[in-house]
């Protein structure tokens, strides 16, 4: 990891979007130049060899972090997007919120089998973002390499959740307890 300190940078926004919810903000480090550049070198350098070809971001922070890695990584870029953003043919996928539902989809042509794949957000939280996102990484016969992000909330049981469902590696940068 770089030198950054990361956790100064996030903002605690009380009852937002919702009483009793703490929003963790990361818009201040991903506006410092520093710390935005840090964050994508240390997810780009710690998967430089994991020979990535594709980086699937889910809407809309995802997008803010996972185009750079895949641009670091060499790799192409596939965003996952909220219900009827993308014009052709796409798999889709229902997925729980912390507080709400929702789907992701993406093209039906945006993976195939020869794709080894990097699920990118700016955090994981309930996973059901990351879930979703690596189901639907699964229907194009792609192989899912691993899950990063910026922010793990753990008192929220991330890497369980994703741990019913696939084995690959979880690598955060901020882990919140």
């Amino acid at each position: 990891m770089g030198l950054i300190d990361y956790e100064s940078y996030i903002v605690d926004i009380l009852d937002y979007p919702e009483p009793g919810v703490i929003f963790k903000d990361i818009t201040p480090l991903l506006a410092d130049e520093q710390g935005l550049a840090s964050v994508i070198d240390d997810i780009s350098d710690h998967f430089m060899k994991a020979h990535i070809t594709k980086v699937v971001g889910a809407e809309a922070r995802g997008f803010l972090v996972g185009a750079p890695v895949a641009y670091r990584l060499g790799a192409g870029f596939v965003p996952a997007r909220k219900p009827g953003k993308l014009p052709r043919d796409v798999y889709s996928e229902d997925y729980a919120l912390e507080y709400g539902t929702n789907s992701l989809e993406i093209h039906k042509d945006a993976l195939g089998p020869e794709d080894r794949v990097l699920i990118v957000d700016d955090l994981v939280a309930t996973a059901g973002t990351a879930v979703a996102a690596a189901k639907l990484v699964e229907k194009t016969g792609a192989e899912l390499v691993a899950f990063s992000a910026i922010l793990e909330l753990t008192f929220l049981h991330p890497r369980e959740i994703i741990g019913k469902h696939f084995s690959q590696e979880i690598y955060t940068l901020i882990k919140v307890d």
